[in-house]
């Protein structure tokens, strides 16, 4: 018998040393059998959180890296887009969408945009609007609640929104084309974190995990991956974010135990096994 192994299109910067974006991806797809394909967005040396660092802005070359993928025919069982730095890199994004979306396409899109209720400085009233059409074309979304509030048009206020309300929230963002969202990292009590889980036509569910530590880079990436491994190999949306949650939290700990710092992401290289298919 004959497989045809998935492919993965992953739209995101390459960061040589960090963990995140693509070089967190990747590899936990590959753990997943998932071939996965870069399209960068940006090439740098170390993420912006390091004190010093190398930048190469790649959005005047990602429209002829792009097309040797359509000359060549090429095909992609999944797209995933993490963070984008403007309005060009948006609308690169959504022709490439259009150009490469199958019928059963699996499309994530991460909405780097910001945290704690603040935006990042990129994102002008104007790179809001372009996320907002681009949302139109995912299967899933992974905003935190700051993106959640800025994706709808929603003042974050303090922060503090009940089930009923995140549950409105979530079903108005439906409405606008993503079938499953998972709300990320909502702090409870200070102790914990609560993923919120929507999926269209089913009841709402919640993941919790214990808060460990500070925030670390990059841990946005590993669960965005592991939610679309996970997805494009058969779980359902509910398993894949549990899944997530509880190997983000594992490498978290590693992390922690070992003092590893907070800049330097997540040492998932330790726990690869553990997305192997069960």
């Amino acid at each position: 018998m004959i497989i045809k192994q998935k492919k993965m299109a992953l739209i995101n910067d390459i960061t040589g040393f960090g963990r995140c974006s693509v070089a967190v991806m990747a590899p936990i797809l590959s753990a997943f059998k998932i071939q996965a394909v870069a399209i960068p967005t940006a090439i740098l040396s170390t993420h912006t959180q390091f004190p010093e660092f190398y930048f190469d802005d790649y959005t005047p070359r990602m429209r002829d890296y792009i097309q040797t993928y359509k000359n060549l025919n090429m095909d992609f069982d999944g797209i995933a887009t993490g963070f984008l730095g403007s309005k060009e890199q948006v609308d690169i994004v959504i022709d490439f969408i259009h150009t490469f979306r199958k019928n059963d396409s699996l499309i994530l899109v991460d909405p780097v945009m910001g945290d704690y209720g603040e935006l990042y400085k990129t994102y002008t009233p104007e790179m809001c609007e372009k996320m907002k059409e681009l949302v139109e074309y995912a299967n899933i979304i992974t905003p935190n609640l700051t993106e959640l509030c800025t994706l709808l048009n929603i003042d974050y206020g303090d922060g503090k929104f009940g089930t009923d309300e995140l549950n409105d929230m979530c079903a108005e963002l439906a409405k606008k084309g993503p079938e499953h969202i998972v709300v990320t990292g909502i702090p409870l009590y200070k102790k914990q974190i609560m993923n919120y889980i929507y999926s269209t036509g089913e009841e709402p569910r919640i993941v919790m995990v214990d808060r460990i530590g500070g925030d670390r880079s990059g841990t946005g990436d590993v669960i965005s991956s592991v939610i679309i491994g996970r997805c494009l190999n058969g779980h359902n949306f509910y398993d894949a974010v549990k899944k997530a949650a509880d190997f983000a939290s594992k490498c978290i700990k590693f992390c922690e135990d070992n003092q590893v710092p907070q800049h330097w992401g997540l040492c998932f290289e330790m726990f690869m096994k553990d997305l192997m298919e069960d």
